[in-house]
């Protein structure tokens, strides 16, 4: 499906990267060009990737594509979309993965009618692990919500829901990844703590969560089911989960993620 299509990406920075380099490891060869002011960055996508489209200049990103990507800092979203507007026509789909940015902005920065979708991934996408949340815009249709789902697949999972729930993705999966980071660093300091050496300790905590993750994904058993699979009667697991319980683990995350989620929803109303 998206080797029939064009793909422009207006900033090269590593989410950009990644998804250039998922797209074509699954698909093969694509048409594919890119724009940033960092020749550095327009390098890495010429060498690495054999990207042939490199410039400068958003407008020739804008005119050669069918699917464009915004993939730059959402603080210059509205001055590059007034560079452009006038060169999306009607048969081109905009995708931005530009945090915070709802539909209805870039719909107005643009013209009423534009095909938008929008985009949350993580920085484990940059691994092809990533978890991203997907919407569509007013305009957009259930063919644009397909192939975005079929590219944003090729750097991980995605899943599609309304907009107003973009905030809670940004929350849990979007930030989700430093949660995690700080999880297998506690690990590893218990570790330590216990007599293994740093290598040791971060080794097993990494590999530790990344297959506890493993195996809910591909069981499709409740983490609580596997959970207790784990806890045997008057064994070890139980009595470290009686003092996670105690510190308040479990509320203290979920707390976590509604702070994220409120402040994501905050930071999206600043225009």
């Amino acid at each position: 499906m998206i080797d029939q299509y064009k793909i422009g990406f207006i900033g090269a920075g590593n989410m950009a990267e990644a998804l250039c380099k998922g797209m074509l490891s699954a698909a093969g060869p694509l048409d594919i060009a890119v724009s940033d002011l960092n020749t550095i960055r327009l390098d890495v996508f010429r060498n690495q990737y054999g990207v042939e489209g490199i410039s400068k200049d958003n407008k020739k990103v804008v005119e050669f594509a069918d699917v464009i990507i915004l993939a730059v800092k959402p603080q210059i979203i509205p001055e590059i979309l007034k560079d452009v507007k006038d060169l999306i026509t009607g048969d081109k789909l905009i995708v931005s993965i530009a945090a915070g940015v709802t539909t209805e902005t870039i719909e107005s920065l643009i013209y009423d009618g534009v095909r938008v979708v929008r985009v949350m991934p993580n920085t484990p996408a940059l691994v092809g692990l990533g978890a991203s949340g997907i919407c569509k815009g007013a305009h957009a249709t259930s063919d644009d919500i397909d192939l975005v789902e079929t590219m944003m697949n090729t750097i991980g999972s995605c899943v599609v829901v309304g907009e107003d729930r973009m905030d809670a993705i940004t929350g849990l999966s979007g930030s989700g990844p430093a949660y995690v980071y700080t999880f297998i660093d506690a690990l590893a300091d218990a570790g330590v703590n216990m007599g293994l050496t740093r290598v040791n300790a971060t080794k097993l905590a990494a590999q530790t969560v990344m297959g506890a993750a493993q195996m809910v994904l591909e069981t499709g058993i409740h983490p609580m089911q596997l959970k207790d699979n784990v806890t045997t009667p008057a064994g070890t697991t139980i009595c470290a989960l009686h003092e996670l319980d105690r510190g308040g683990f479990k509320s203290t995350v979920m707390n976590a993620v509604e702070a994220a989620t409120k402040k994501a929803a905050k930071l999206g109303k600043v225009k």
